[in-house]
C-alpha cells in the first residue's frame, strides 16, 4: 500500500502567520486532488494568525513547545510517504527544515526540495545530496505526484 501522507516542510520561525500557511494549503488542495493528504506543521496554530513574526517556540502552548514542534514534526516526518520541502525565497537558515530533510534521509523517506538555482541560502551540498531538486513549487509538486501515485 502506498502510503499517501506527504509532509509539508519549510522556514517558519521568522515568518508571518500567511507566508508559512498559504503555500501549504495550495500545496495541499493539489495534492487532495490526487488522494495525497498534505500535512502542514502551521496545522492546529491558529493563534499564531496574529503574529508579524513567527517566534520558534510557544511555551504557552503545548504544540507550539520546542518538545511539541519536535515530537509532532518528527512523527510527521517518518510517517509520510514523502516530503516537499518548500526553501524559496529563505531569508535565514531554517534549521527546523534541515533537521526534517535529516530525519527523512534517515528513514529513506524521498525529498523533493524546491529552491532557486542559484543563491539560496541553504544551498550546500550537504543537504541538497540526495534529494529531487526543483525550481518551483507547482515542479516539485507534480515530482510528488510522480513518487507517490501508480
Amino acid at each position: 500500500m502506498i502510503n499517501t501522507k506527504v509532509y509539508l516542510a519549510g522556514p517558519i520561525s521568522g515568518t508571518s502567520y500567511g507566508e508559512s500557511t498559504d503555500w501549504r494549503k495550495r500545496a495541499a488542495d493539489k495534492l487532495d486532488s490526487f488522494s495525497l493528504l498534505g500535512f502542514s506543521p502551521m496545522r492546529g496554530k491558529a493563534y499564531l494568525s496574529k503574529e508579524d513574526q513567527i517566534a520558534d517556540s510557544y511555551n504557552d502552548h503545548t504544540m507550539s513547545s520546542i518538545t511539541g514542534i519536535n515530537i509532532r514534526d518528527y512523527n510527521d516526518v517518518i510517517t509520510s510517504g514523502a516530503i516537499l520541502v518548500n526553501l524559496l525565497e529563505a531569508k535565514k537558515v531554517s534549521i527546523g527544515t534541515v533537521m526534517e530533510i535529516a530525519w527523512a534521509r534517515a528513514h529513506n523517506i524521498p525529498v523533493v526540495l524546491v529552491m532557486e538555482k542559484e543563491g539560496n541560502i541553504h544551498d550546500h551540498g550537504m543537504l541538497t545530496y540526495n534529494c529531487i531538486r526543483v525550481s518551483s513549487l507547482w515542479e516539485g509538486l507534480e515530482c510528488i505526484i510522480q513518487l507517490l501515485r501508480p
